[in-house]
């Protein structure tokens, strides 16, 4: 059981999967600052200052009367919906950027795939041909 263990460790497609769950991790913090620090007060800004969707809540309870989320949480259940909000502007930043990402690999493969079949493709026949005659002519004596 230790050696199956160790052969599917080993295996490129799980080292891959870790490294990519660890740089999302990372990733996601600088994400969750975009939305934080440079989105979210910029629409505060265009809905009249102020405007932050963390402290939006829906009291579950009647015990439930604090005016900030963290406070409200202590007293009862509270329905949290400004925090759903943001966590969804941060998914689909991240979202966004992904597919900015993955848009520029795919041309800078393409482009490397299309310089490879352009090294790799011999001449047409034709071409070919006629590169030969004029080497040929290139090589004979001035008349």
């Amino acid at each position: 059981m230790l050696n199956e263990f160790k052969a599917f460790i080993a295996r490129g497609n799980v080292m891959d999967l870790a490294v990519g769950v660890i740089i999302g991790a990372a990733f996601s913090r600088i994400v969750d600052s975009v939305v934080n620090d440079l989105v979210m007060p910029i629409v505060g800004a265009l809905t009249g200052g102020g405007f932050d969707f963390s402290n939006y809540f829906l009291p579950l309870s009647s015990n439930v009367t604090a005016p900030s989320l963290a406070a409200a949480r202590e007293q009862g259940a509270v329905f949290a919906y400004g925090n759903f909000i943001t966590v969804l502007i941060n998914f689909l930043i991240l979202a966004w950027i992904i597919f900015l990402m993955i848009k520029g690999v795919n041309r800078l493969r393409a482009s490397v795939e299309k310089q490879k079949a352009e090294e790799a493709a011999p001449p047409p026949a034709d071409v070919q041909l006629l590169t030969e005659i004029r080497d040929l002519l290139k090589t004979r004596p001035a008349v």
